[in-house]
């Protein structure tokens, strides 16, 4: 017999827990407002309430059927891990990659994405980042409408694919970063309602009604989150979590939910003796998400920066639709402000959102709490054709990028296939298979696009399996020009990341940049080093601030001068000066 129990205060009369076909009916918790809990035999097993329709256990650790089907139990103490002597990964000083299971290999699985780690530890990358693995309809598409937060998608492997890709990690060295969506679940097989308050209508979010963290019902709700949280890094030995949309998580409680999560990482780490982690996606520009709790903050270890790789990205493509227009007017001063204090919007006007946005990120706070980033999933896949940076830019553009991002006081991160510069595509997918959400997303996307003078027709088709096959890296490609460079340039700045403290120092207030907007020149200082980068259309002597004694790479000409280094276009040099 097995112990089942539920938390489905919306149930009036009575909770079965239906067992391989038959039923039977659990018990009122009366210590447990709202709980339910019973025996039944072991098996796939779902929820009726009151009588209804069977639906999957809210804290399912498995949906071997998909979303809608039945909950299946997971023994986590049965796996053997081969790598018992993990300590874990840090994230200071570290390098992450971001990338999803499904297009990372052809095969689309844990296990071919394990089979290419040699390629990460080669480049020299600290920690993997996985897109989300929740289960979501169908089998392909990014993750971020996935439902069950507690539960694996099937078709990449399951709760024992994950378990032998991060067992695989931690043995060849790499720490192994998740990303979970707290902030919504996906619009099909979200079953959550029907058992109780999970939602709430006080706050209101893109997707609809707003998890319910503040409204009667939230501490089981709060609960649920943290546990699905605690889950991941205890059952599967992640290392890490990347939380998305954190602005989208509305809590007028005196207790953030984010600061009670930091807290409840916090007693986990210090628990099973290894750092855990957590890194925010945030859109409100505010160094209170990764204070210190004790000082007033949520107690997070980092969040992404977007202002960096919007300068960047302006910098490097001349572009200035949507939000890049804050950015686009000097972007080589804007980059200049985010690589010294953090963010570019702190407090100052953005046009795009038509009012003052951010504050400072405070001149004493450590770089590495700020993620820095050329290309991301989002800004890579959130495009019309989702068309990477390399596709447009010269590779020695490329490698320009690839300097400031590795360079800087941040923690970096790439994105699947950015250290080759690849030539594939990276779009919106989705497999519904609902027609009628199929068709509305598919005109969704056509409609949202068309706003900004795309035609219809040219907006892949998230539904389309083409759309999906376009997606996925070319292994191929690494092997020949220019790609082979690329990756080699990326293995360099990452070796000289480590072997040289001053390049990945976090001190913000130790950084300096120089530079001539009208030219297209930049020269960051760090220590006794100096990244100068040639953005401009010819070739030019970049004045370094003190003595060049040796390049120490460089991509492109790079010729050492009294006063200064000579650069052709679109080249930049790592100088040590003295």
């Amino acid at each position: 017999m097995s112990r089942y129990e539920v938390w489905a205060p919306n149930a009036t009369r009575r909770v079965d827990v239906e067992v391989d076909g038959s039923a039977y009916e659990l018990a009122r918790c009366p210590e447990r407002d709202g709980w339910w809990s019973g025996e039944a035999p072991a098996g796939d097993y779902a929820f009726r309430l009151d009588g209804g329709q069977p639906l999957p256990d809210p804290r399912s650790p498995r949906q071997p059927y998909g979303p809608d089907g039945p909950s299946r139990a997971v023994d986590h103490t049965a796996f053997r891990w081969s790598h018992t002597g993990w300590r874990g990964r840090a994230l200071p000083g570290a390098v992450l990659y971001e990338l999803h299971v499904g297009t990372f290999t052809a095969r689309g699985t844990f296990e071919a994405a394990a089979e290419q780690l040699d390629h990460l530890v080669e480049l020299g990358v600290d920690l993997v980042e996985l897109m989300p693995v929740c289960p979501f309809p169908g089998k392909h598409g990014w993750g971020y409408d996935g439902v069950a937060p507690w539960a694996v998608h099937e078709p990449y492997g399951g709760p024992e694919g994950l378990k032998r890709f991060v067992d695989a990690a931690h043995r060849k060295g790499l720490g192994v970063v998740l990303d979970v969506v707290h902030n919504h679940l996906g619009p099909s097989g979200n079953h959550l309602p029907a058992y109780g308050p999970y939602f709430t209508d006080r706050h209101h979010t893109p997707w609809g009604s707003a998890v319910n963290l503040d409204a009667p019902g939230s501490d089981e709700v709060r609960a649920y989150l943290v546990g699905s949280a605690l889950a991941w890094l205890r059952d599967y030995r992640i290392d890490g979590l990347r939380l998305d949309a954190v602005h989208a998580l509305v809590d007028d409680r005196a207790v953030h939910f984010l600061e009670e999560l930091s807290w409840e990482v916090e007693k986990l780490a210090a628990s099973s003796n290894r750092p855990l982690f957590l890194i925010a996606e945030s859109d409100l520009n505010t160094p209170r998400t990764t204070a210190a709790r004790e000082a007033g903050g949520q107690g997070l270890t980092a969040q992404w920066n977007d202002d960096f790789h919007h300068a960047l990205h302006c910098a490097l493509t001349g572009e200035s639709q949507g939000y890049y227009a804050d950015f686009a007017a000097a972007p080589l001063t804007a980059l200049a402000k985010t690589l010294r204090h953090g963010f570019f919007h702190d407090g100052t006007w953005s046009s795009f959102r038509g009012r003052g946005h951010g504050r400072p990120f405070g001149a004493d706070a450590a770089g590495h709490r700020l993620l820095g980033y050329l290309q991301t999933h989002d800004q890579v896949g959130n495009r019309a054709l989702g068309d990477r940076i390399s596709t447009s830019l010269t590779p020695g553009r490329l490698a320009c990028g690839a300097a400031l991002v590795l360079t800087a006081p941040f923690t970096p991160m790439l994105f699947m296939g950015e250290e080759w510069g690849a030539a594939t595509p990276w779009q919106y997918f989705t497999d519904h298979t609902d027609p009628a959400l199929a068709e509305a997303v598919r005109q969704g996307r056509r409609r949202e696009f068309a706003e900004h003078g795309w035609a219809a027709e040219a907006v892949p088709d998230p539904q389309e399996p083409a759309t999906v096959l376009r997606s996925v890296l070319d292994w191929t490609e690494p092997r020949r020009a220019p790609h082979a460079e690329l990756l080699d340039w990326h293995r360099t700045l990452i070796r000289l990341r480590r072997e040289r403290p001053e390049l990945a120092e976090p001190d913000l207030g130790a950084v300096r940049v120089d530079v001539d907007e009208a030219a297209g020149r930049l020269v960051l200082h760090r220590g006794p080093y100096r990244i100068a980068v040639n953005l401009g259309p010819a070739e030019a002597l970049l004045p370094l601030g003190g003595t060049g004694r040796e390049v120490v790479a460089a991509f492109g000409a790079a010729l050492l001068e009294d006063s200064g280094v000579r650069l052709a276009a679109d080249a930049v040099a790592v100088v040590r000066t003295g």
